[in-house]
């Protein structure tokens, strides 16, 4: 595959695209519906952000050295039509709404629904398919979001509306004030792929990760796992940002969480990781 790569270049924020060669497969969900998952390449990187990075939180740092194995992430969120199918296989653990969205769309991401709701939806297609898919980790997440940059966002120091769906009438750094499309779009709305070549890490919708909010990363696993606790009831991670969010909330090492797992909303969404037994 040869999806197009964008960078956003302050303070002309010129858009360069170029084309990048990554390792796909695709899992038939049914016989006009695939999944694509892009491999991620084990690696280390330095999770968090600097302190020298505009509006940082606290919970970003320490900033941290973690190893991340091979794995492979669904090259968009979950859209609809996805989520449809899949909440027709076999139940696992609880009933699925085969159609929660409050915007429509076959090609748009599935929102509204929860932490739990996720983790069945993964559940569902690994008891389907045999292989092991899941929510990423937090870690996992960040590193594909990276996708070997430093920067703010994995365009570069800034975001415009012509390369993710954020609310634009906040500008972040050199970033323009522009529209707010007020709604999500399409997972393939930009025909634009990080590094790695994932789509729609910031912006759109929230991805639920696996990992319960801890308020800073003292302590964190440096492995690449998911970080948790013996509370079923901890707030749960998302990443990424949304349509409702300023882009400071879309930066690459933005952290939020919901404080309730059985929780939804019209801005969260969510990606599925596929890894080894």
């Amino acid at each position: 595959m040869y999806p197009e790569l964008a960078s956003t270049h302050p303070p002309e924020l010129k858009i360069e695209r170029s084309k990048i060669q990554v390792q796909a497969i695709r899992e038939p969900l049914d016989q006009k519906v695939d999944l694509v998952l892009i491999q991620i390449p084990g690696g280390e990187f330095m999770m968090g952000s600097p302190n020298n990075e505009e509006k940082r939180k606290d919970c970003e740092g320490p900033r941290h050295l973690v190893s991340i194995n091979n794995f492979w992430m669904g090259q968009y969120p979950i859209t609809q039509a996805q989520w449809r199918i899949v909440a027709q296989y076999e139940r696992v653990s609880r009933d699925l709404d085969p159609d929660p969205s409050e915007f429509k769309g076959d090609l748009n991401p599935v929102e509204q629904v929860s932490w739990y709701d996720a983790v069945e939806f993964c559940d569902r297609l690994g008891q389907q398919t045999g292989r092991n898919y899941r929510l990423p980790t937090e870690a996992e997440w960040e590193y594909a979001c990276r996708s070997g940059t430093t920067t703010p966002f994995s365009f570069g120091r800034t975001l415009t509306p012509e390369v993710s769906n954020y609310d634009s009438t906040y500008a972040y750094d050199v970033g323009p004030k522009a529209m707010y499309r007020e709604k999500t779009t399409p997972v393939d709305f930009f025909g634009l792929a990080n590094y790695f070549g994932i789509c729609d890490m910031h912006g759109n919708v929230f991805d639920w990760c696996l990992d319960h909010w801890h308020h800073d990363y003292i302590g964190a696993p440096i492995d690449g796992t998911a970080w948790t606790t013996e509370d079923s009831s901890s707030k749960r991670m998302l990443r990424g940002g949304s349509w409702t969010n300023d882009p400071i909330y879309c930066r690459s090492a933005s952290r939020s969480y919901c404080k309730d797992p059985n929780a939804y909303g019209e801005n969260i969404g969510f990606r599925v990781v596929l890894t080894p037994r």
